[in-house]
């Protein structure tokens, strides 16, 4: 006679409701310190305080918002916005690819690391704006320009990471799949790629984040539609309720990539163990 199956207990409805409680009071937290902040803001940019800076000169946020309010009813706010994101996918989107399949490269090749690492190394302690001149030079129209220089600030982080990912992969785990017959392209897609992802995602969140800060540069200096370029076209008219209009939106456009950079990575590693809400 079998026994009894015994039934698994119910997870405590508790133990449900406390990573969800714990969630939502940090979300309160975030709101509250931008709440606070642009309080803060306002308070002392109405009153005219000079303490070691001054905030009697900045525009209050009641200005900020009225201006954002007109941009938002102008085309061309629209135009500038699209322009920048496709030269930041454009740029972003090569640099991952070129500095996915570099990295790898470079991580497992000794030949390809002994010909391509010290340009690489020469290279990468460059910053990317740097290259204006020679991304004048190199392309014919100014657009070709600031995708290059986009492209070339996102690929190094993309590139240092996949190769560090690569290199402090144990070899057991190639070694175990060879002893069963796998072919190379096996212990690519099976060993090398998911094992790699964490460290290629890590670099992928730091070069968004690159990418943005010297395409905005780019725009200013050579660009001729783009949030930088029209965030410029403001200073020079002395429009500093503009200006923090340009800055807000850079801000968001960039948080916003970049918090999809990271969705996408944590979707893509599932299979690693997460840290559990107490």
């Amino acid at each position: 006679m079998s026994a009894p199956a015994v039934a698994a207990p119910d997870r405590p409805a508790t133990a449900v409701r406390r990573p969800r409680a714990r969630l939502a009071r940090l979300r309160a937290l975030q709101v509250l310190s931008v709440t606070t902040a642009v309080v803060l803001w306002q308070v002392l940019t109405a009153n005219d305080v000079r303490l070691w800076v001054r905030f009697d000169t900045l525009p209050t946020v009641g200005d900020i918002l009225a201006e954002f309010g007109e941009h938002l009813g102008r085309e061309e706010y629209y135009i500038d916005v699209a322009q920048s994101l496709i030269r930041i996918l454009t740029g972003f989107g090569l640099a991952a690819v070129v500095g996915v399949v570099a990295g790898i490269a470079l991580g497992r090749a000794p030949l390809v690391a002994a010909v391509f690492g010290p340009l690489t190394e020469l290279v990468r302690p460059i910053p990317a704006i740097a290259l204006v001149p020679v991304a004048i030079l190199l392309f014919p129209s100014d657009e070709s320009g600031i995708v290059f220089i986009t492209f070339t600030a996102s690929l190094f982080p993309v590139l240092v990471s996949t190769r560090h990912a690569v290199r402090a992969l144990p070899t057991i785990w190639e070694d175990a799949l060879r002893t069963l017959g796998a072919s190379r392209a096996d212990v690519l897609l099976r060993v090398v790629f998911p094992g790699i992802l964490p460290g290629v995602f890590s670099g992928l969140s730091v070069g968004i984040g690159v990418g943005w800060i010297c395409l905005i540069s780019a725009e200013m200096i050579s660009g001729r539609l783009g949030i930088g370029y029209r965030t410029w076209q403001a200073y020079t008219i002395v429009d500093y309720p503009a200006v923090f209009v340009g800055m807000i939106t850079i801000g968001v456009l960039g948080f916003g990539t970049s918090a999809l950079v990271e969705l996408l990575g944590r979707r893509l590693t599932r299979w690693l163990p997460r840290e559990v809400s107490r």
